[in-house]
């Protein structure tokens, strides 16, 4: 009786060779069903449990954001407090939704954005609340000049302290959730997230004390002190805080994808991009001091240009994303691990949102749709993440740990290969230019039997669907029933509905 083990690895593609090196005799298969989890090392008792570390985490910063409450509501009032809650959430779902179209290539987990958000609005915030409080009333004694004090500590104190502690939460992920920073969009988005999270404290704060000031003075209306400040902070200038920390985000961007052998250059970078946050951080602040209209000068000159650079930069680096899809996953299409069509669907994103749209349709029920697009999209993923490692292992970014990532992340497709390779060469078909696909029957990956059968077909070889169906071919050295299928998508029946037109 044969070993089934052997069986299971005898049907898998051989690794793609990188640099002229036999990987494949280095590293191997991929590893069993179930065993395809990368797990490293880790140091410590107590901080082995996830569970202990994610409560650790949000006991922290829920004790932040309560002393948060209590200085703000301290500051403001009960009414004020509530007035500036509303007006501060207002920008927050705009910021959030414009960063994470940015990280659509390659999504991170919520986990990290929402811990960069928690981060901003608790700990960054009151970090920055009691050392400018502590600082502007140390410089006011020892200068009796409060009004120079003040001017002093939102010159060169706030940004320094704000900057610092905003940076510590890209500092933290990039350092203990290293595999999902890969890029400088990574580093734009964390940044992005966390900056989000502390203007949404700091405008509580500030609006909550122009509403003070406006009862007690009895303003109201566009002439108010709520109303001004209102269109500086929220409709003017909600990117501000964003673009700063987006400057040190950029520096631990940069340097996840340098080499790992330039050191030096891997902690320049971070510390280049603080230094620039702190710069126009301070020169934000500064721009009232320079006169009447110095508000304007700068926010002109500096901030728009600023930050139509920083976007530019941002959208360039999610294009190179998908560029870097293109450019290495043809070499796994090759080995047998992505059907020849899949590299193209994958390095455009209206192909990948009509996949997981095609993968919905193409079941019978709403539940199993959801799992199939659900599939389609993890799928994706992980095909994102293996053209990064690629791109990166050629550019010495990666550490020795390579081999066991590479081998996890083929294992991931390999389980949603069976659901995801049809509704991305379909879509890859329909979104080809119209003289690409002259001539050519689209596929339909159902076929007229039961399930994902294997017959003999028309199209990219052996095909899915029994009978002579049009199909997509399976890698080489593939042995039907050798490897099972896909779960939990793959034991569900499937629908034999054409997509809609």
């Amino acid at each position: 009786m044969s070993d089934p083990s052997v069986q299971h690895q005898q049907a898998r593609p051989a690794v793609p060779v990188l640099h002229e090196q036999r990987l494949d005799e280095v590293l191997g298969a991929a590893p069993e069903r179930g065993r395809g989890r990368y797990r490293p090392h880790r140091v410590g008792m107590v901080w082995r449990s996830r569970v202990f570390r994610a409560g650790a985490v949000i006991v922290v910063l829920a004790l932040c954001w309560l002393v948060i409450l209590a200085l703000v509501r301290e500051q403001t009032g009960p009414e004020g407090f509530l007035v500036g809650l509303g007006l501060a959430v207002l920008p927050v779902p705009l910021l959030m939704a414009a960063f994470r179209w940015l990280d659509r290539v390659e999504p991170g987990p919520w986990r990290n954005l929402l811990f960069s958000f928690a981060w901003g609005a608790c700990a960054a915030a009151l970090v920055a609340i009691i050392a400018n409080s502590f600082a502007t009333r140390w410089i006011a004694t020892a200068t009796a000049d409060p009004a120079s004090a003040d001017t002093l500590g939102a010159t060169v104190i706030a940004p320094v302290v704000e900057e610092s502690a905003k940076a510590a939460a890209v500092l933290l992920i990039f350092l203990f959730r290293r595999r999902e920073f890969s890029g400088v969009v990574d580093g734009v988005v964390v940044a992005g997230f966390t900056a989000t999270g502390f203007a949404f404290t700091e405008n509580i704060l500030y609006l909550g004390n122009a509403f003070g000031e406006d009862q007690l003075s009895g303003s109201s209306g566009f002439a108010s002190v709520t109303a001004g400040t209102f269109f500086v902070r929220i409709v003017m200038s909600p990117f501000a805080h964003p673009l700063f920390t987006v400057l040190t985000g950029l520096g631990f961007g940069f340097a996840a994808v340098s080499a790992r052998r330039h050191r030096a250059r891997r902690i320049a970078l971070p510390l280049l991009g603080l230094l620039l946050a702190m710069g126009l951080h301070a020169l934000w602040n500064g721009s009232s001091s320079f006169g009447p209209y110095g508000f304007y000068a700068v926010y002109g000159i500096v901030m728009v240009p600023a930050f139509g650079l920083v976007t530019w930069l941002a959208i360039w680096s999610r294009q190179r994303e998908l560029r870097t899809l293109a450019a290495e996953l043809p070499a796994y299409a090759a080995a047998g691990w992505l059907t020849p069509a899949e590299p193209s669907a994958l390095s455009s994103m209206r192909a990948r949102g009509m996949a997981r749209d095609l993968a919905r349709h193409w079941q019978p029920d709403r539940t199993r749709g959801r799992a199939a697009a659900r599939a389609v999209a993890e799928y994706e993923s992980f095909a994102t993440s293996l053209a990064g490692l690629r791109r990166r292992a050629r550019h010495g970014a990666v550490g020795p740990d390579f081999g066991a990532r590479e081998r996890e992340l083929l294992h991931h497709l390999w389980q949603r290969r069976e659901i995801a390779a049809p509704a991305l060469a379909h879509a890859a078909l329909l979104t080809a230019r119209p003289g690409a696909r002259h001539g050519r029957h689209l596929p339909t990956p159902y076929g007229t039997g039961n399930g994902y059968g294997y017959a003999n077909g028309h199209g990219y070889g052996t095909g899915y669907g029994p009978g002579h169906t049009p199909g997509y071919g399976h890698p080489p050295g593939y042995a039907p029933g050798a490897y099972p299928p896909p779960q939990p998508y793959g034991s569900a029946p499937h629908s034999h509905r054409r997509p809609p037109s």
